[in-house]
């Protein structure tokens, strides 16, 4: 046993990630191995570091897989909120495809938010979805994953 440690990786919770090219650019700069997990086939990059897994069809199957396997030091990638919460529990780094971090002092508040939109679209209002993705969002999720993988890195060697 050589006492190298393992690098963080990287979980896309794939089905709905506008940032997937995004992922697979700073992963192989950073030599990082990617699990992209989606309920269907999709087309990933063909290089040893990327793999893709598909799982059955249904409520959280992508979700039970990712939060199994997602630990302290790994880089979570998601617009699931009690996914997040999941990750964050197990000591992942957690970020929404806009950049936003989920961090242990702001899940409590996003879980509530989406339980209250819940809640209200169960009455027919709050119906519109997300606004479109931006270049800005882009160049925010872009930044933010630099940041979650040096943290991840650190956590990783702690």
């Amino acid at each position: 046993m050589s006492g190298a440690l393992l690098p963080p990786v990287i979980y896309i919770d794939a089905d709905a990630c506008p940032v997937k090219e995004e992922i697979y650019r700073v992963a192989l700069r950073c030599a990082l191995p990617v699990f992209v997990v989606a309920n269907s086939f999709m087309r990933v990059p063909q290089h040893p570091l990327i793999k893709i897994n598909v799982v059955d069809a249904g409520p959280d199957v992508a979700d039970d897989w990712i939060a199994e396997r997602a630990g302290a030091g790994d880089v979570v990638v998601t617009n699931d909120i009690p996914l997040a919460s999941r990750c964050l529990d197990n000591g992942s780094e957690v970020l929404a495809p806009t950049g936003k971090p989920f961090t242990a002092s702001s899940i409590g508040s996003a879980l509530a938010q989406r339980e209250l939109m819940e809640h209200l679209r169960s009455f027919g209002e709050g119906q519109g979805g997300p606004k479109p993705f931006s270049p800005q969002d882009r160049s925010r999720f872009l930044s933010a994953l630099d940041a979650a993988v040096t943290r991840a890195r650190r956590r990783k060697s702690a």
